[in-house]
């Protein structure tokens, strides 16, 4: 068996969807790195944009937040300031106010608490496989990669398991906003603005907006602090609080992104070792779990760019960027770039150093949750590995359609067991 490898014309138009819709354009991000690592593309949506897609350069740049801000917006859409300010989170800001709402709740993610969660998520895991593989055949995304996030998710914000496939659907029909098999308003076949003031222009926007609420309502009737809900509401060292709006942003935001990333990174593990011939076996030597991880989300990057704003002029690869342009971190490229990765389109367990940039790694706004998603990944292939003797692929899979999420979303398999 071979690795799933790329098949666009290395022309795909990347500010459509649909170039994502049968997996990343992989040969398009090659040709960019090789003949225009600074490009300038149009967009049918709004302004045009800049695509950065090395990994020397936007591992440089994501450092220089006074240059390239996030304090306009990290979707490719434009909108307007109304429609940030209401959206926003702390992910679009910078400086003080980008500090402000991480200091309150990095302590809860930091590597000394996140170890500390390893028997809580192998507990996880093993119901959730046993489930699984005593299928033989089933959707590896649906019924292994889906669940595990899921619980964990409900435990780190502190609400009812049975609510948590609700959030999870709510939370894809943000992140992924733009393919139909999660929401019915498209984001770019909608033709309202019904919604242009919710998180990602959603309807599910407006629906997590009120379960926070309600959420909320019932911790504090019930004197209940778990979960880091509590924290982001505690006063800081000024007396300050955050605002209602950016409370409920700040939980539309945990919803989508605290399960997204490590489900399609387990997806893509998954892919990996039912393709790609020795992996398994690899991982089953019990050699490799220090640096599988790491090498599991590069090869996933399920976030596939975050656009920054540039706050001046200034010139990249001979290009003039100007105050006011989109500029967009093509992780998803940096991660396949030859001239960081040797042998970038197949695995390689062992691989170190391995500087992937799937969590935005090296500037102030890398992924909050990266230590847990990394332990959640080792973790779930350390358990899965154990009890199979096999893993095939049982038909195609199905990519998510967006250029801002990549991610397999359906994944047939079969498995023998030990």
């Amino acid at each position: 068996m071979t690795m799933w490898v790329p098949d666009d014309d290395g022309f795909a138009d990347l500010g459509s969807h649909d170039s994502f819709a049968d997996g990343a354009p992989y040969n398009t991000f090659a040709r960019l790195r090789h003949e225009a690592p600074c490009h300038w593309s149009e967009f049918d949506g709004g302004k045009g944009y800049w695509s950065i897609t090395r990994h020397a350069d936007i591992d440089k740049m994501v450092r220089d937040v006074e240059t390239f801000s996030s304090a306009r917006g990290i979707r490719m859409e434009d909108q307007t300031y109304e429609e940030y300010m209401a959206r926003r989170t702390f992910q679009e800001t910078d400086g003080t106010d980008h500090r402000k709402v991480r200091m309150k709740v990095a302590k809860a993610f930091s590597p000394k608490v996140v170890a500390g969660f390893e028997d809580q998520i192998r507990d996880l895991c093993g119901p959730i496989l046993d489930r699984a593989l005593e299928k033989g055949s089933f959707d590896a995304t649906r019924d292994i990669a889906r669940e595990l996030p899921m619980r964990m998710l409900g435990q780190i914000l502190g609400v009812p398991d049975e609510d948590l496939p609700w959030l999870v659907d709510k939370g894809d029909a943000l992140m992924a906003n733009s393919d139909p098999d999660f929401t019915e308003h498209v984001v770019d076949k909608m033709e309202t603005d019904e919604f242009r003031l919710m998180p990602f222009n959603s309807p599910a926007g407006a629906e997590l907006y009120e379960y926070s609420r309600t959420l909320m309502d019932r911790k504090n009737a019930t004197g209940d602090t778990s979960g880091i809900l509590h924290l982001i509401l505690q006063p800081d060292e000024n007396g300050d609080t955050i605002s209602e709006t950016e409370f409920r942003n700040f939980f539309c935001l945990l919803v989508a992104a605290g399960n997204d990333t490590t489900r399609y990174s387990i997806a893509a593990g998954i892919q990996a070792i039912a393709r790609q011939d020795g992996l398994l076996e690899e991982m089953q030597s019990g050699e490799v779990w220090g640096t599988a991880a790491d090498e599991i989300v590069r090869w996933a990057s399920p976030a596939t760019y975050f656009r920054r704003t540039a706050m001046k002029d200034v010139e990249v690869h001979g290009q003039q960027i100007k105050e006011g342009d989109k500029v967009l971190y093509w992780f998803i490229s940096a991660n396949r770039d030859e001239t960081m990765f040797e042998d970038p389109y197949r695995l390689n367990l062992s691989r170190k150093p391995n500087r992937q940039l799937g969590w935005g790694q090296g500037g102030p706004h890398v992924c909050l949750g990266m230590h847990l998603a990394r332990l959640e990944v080792r973790v779930l292939f350390e358990e899965l590995v154990k009890r199979i003797k096999t893993i095939e692929p049982e038909g195609a899979e199905a990519f998510v359609r967006s250029n801002f999420v990549n991610g397999i979303k359906r994944m047939p398999v079969r498995v023998t067991l030990q």
